[in-house]
């Protein structure tokens, strides 16, 4: 992050999920940045976006999306999942992750959402799809653990 106190990151944090605007938050996340990872419009669910980019090609012959890419995306619907819903007093830790990669994943649009399946006080365990153009068939999932505090 662009030298920024803990305190400062917080105080944006709750700026974005007052103003429901985390474009700021974004584009202090270096990774985020280079992602060009945004949220798509939604009431009461945090869908985040992997734009389609050719620097994303993995396998040009296909093409199809680097695994890793989409692994850095799962992981990245998590963390802003974690800011959104819990109360952050410094930027979650990953403990692990286990990406299960279920079908080629096109250079398009790809969506993806993170649900928390049990928060701790200190470990957060979440589940994590992400698809395309149908939600019902997702290209991948993970699960992972935040250390939250």
């Amino acid at each position: 992050m662009k030298n920024l106190t803990t305190e400062d990151f917080v105080t944006l944090i709750e700026t974005a999920k007052a103003s429901k605007d985390w474009q700021p938050v974004f584009d202090i996340i270096p990774y985020f940045s280079f992602l060009g990872l945004r949220l798509e419009p939604s009431d009461d669910k945090l869908i985040c976006v992997l734009p389609e980019e050719k620097k994303f090609i993995g396998n040009p012959t296909l093409p199809a999306l680097h695994g890793g890419v989409v692994g850095a995306f799962l992981e990245s619907t998590a963390l802003v999942h974690l800011f959104a819903t819990q109360e952050v007093t410094r930027l979650p830790k990953i403990i692990n992750i286990t990406v299960e990669y279920l079908r080629s994943g096109k250079p398009i649009d790809t969506y993806a959402e993170a649900i928390i399946t049990k928060p701790g006080r200190r470990v957060a365990n979440m589940r994590i799809e992400a698809w395309q153009k149908d939600r019902n068939k997702p290209i991948a999932a993970a699960h992972a653990n935040f250390l939250v505090s």
